[in-house]
């Protein structure tokens, strides 16, 4: 288990903090069950970092051996991150693009406006496949889109342990330009399911569940009550859902329980 006691391996306070605060209902629940997933010297992909809420607890469970690769495309969410990531000594490494299924050198970035505000949390990629499902004006900028099997080969990574992916519909998007690090690696998954951002993209939950289950045999759980727990369908209750799956290779069927 990872102990509070471990503390040089943390590269700053600000991951228990975030902890401290989910406990206290201040953030999203899921983060404090990342310590069960994460181990020192692990290599994490935050997907949609936006402030780096989950980069920093990922730090504080990596330690200085391992490396949190966080990517956020918005001009002021990187920033913020990136000025962050300074106090992690370089276990945070920020990367001002977006992830998916091919990679583009200026792809459109779909950013919804609300009473002349924009809404960061709402951002999403466009094209011409896109039903903009979200009412009201938007702005467009253009972003890098790289993809996880090509940046991972890019950057020398073969182990990849963790992957939370949140990008507003996109996510069938992002694990379909990582097939090779998924069927390599079996990394556990943290993905953020709602069936009104998928609509977007012309997908469904239950087919991304299945094909997460028979393409790589992961397995769906949701965090509840201090704890992982199986979940057969997703449902109202929960937006993030955590996969996991028998290292490849491994004749196992089971699957641990990540408590």
């Amino acid at each position: 288990m990872i102990t509070g006691t471990d503390a040089c391996r943390r590269p700053t306070a600000i991951g228990a903090l975030l902890r401290a605060a989910a406990a206290a209902g201040l953030a999203e629940p899921e983060v404090r069950g990342l310590a069960a997933l994460v181990r020192p010297g692990d290599v994490c992909l935050d997907v949609g970092a936006a402030y780096g809420m989950y980069s920093h607890v990922l730090a504080e469970l990596v330690g200085r051996s391992g490396a949190v690769h966080a990517f956020e495309p918005l001009p002021v969410p990187s920033r913020v991150l990136r000025a962050g990531a300074r106090f992690t000594g370089g276990v945070v490494r920020p990367h001002a693009a977006a992830l998916s299924e091919t990679e583009h050198d200026g792809h459109e970035l779909v950013l919804p406006v609300r009473f002349g505000l924009p809404i960061h949390g709402w951002a999403h990629l466009g094209g011409d496949r896109v039903r903009r499902a979200l009412p009201g004006r938007s702005r467009s900028l253009r972003v890098p889109v790289r993809t996880v099997d090509g940046f991972c080969a890019a950057q020398g990574i073969d182990r990849v342990a963790f992957m939370k992916v949140d990008v507003e519909g996109a996510e069938p998007a992002v694990l379909a330009g990582a097939a090779s690090v998924l069927a390599r690696c079996r990394p556990a998954l943290q993905l953020e399911i709602e069936q009104r951002h998928l609509d977007r993209y012309g997908h469904g939950t239950q087919r991304l569940v299945a094909e997460l289950r028979q393409r790589y045999g992961y397995r769906m759980h949701t965090w509840r009550l201090g704890r992982w727990v199986p979940a057969t369908e997703v449902g109202t209750a929960h937006r993030n859902y955590l996969f996991l799956a028998r290292p490849a290779g491994d004749p196992h069927t089971g699957l641990p329980e990540p408590v």
